[in-house]
């Protein structure tokens, strides 16, 4: 007998992943972790205050050049 598959997002808090990845696979599951997109990165990266403000041209260009 075949099982059917079914994905599920669920968020752990960072104290019970390890048991919880204990639980998975004493089950016989599968955790696949999805990364996250470009734009989710930028927004916690400005969230975080990783943002350089430019005060001009030559500041952009001398930031980047380091």
């Amino acid at each position: 007998m075949e099982a059917t598959l079914n994905r599920f997002t669920v968020d752990v808090p960072q104290d019970d992943l390890k048991f919880f990845k204990s639980f998975i696979k004493k089950m016989g599951w599968s955790i696949h972790k999805q990364k996250k997109g470009l734009a989710e990165q930028s927004l916690e990266e400005i969230e975080a205050g990783k943002v350089f403000h430019a005060t001009d041209v030559d500041d952009l260009f001398n930031q980047l050049e380091k």
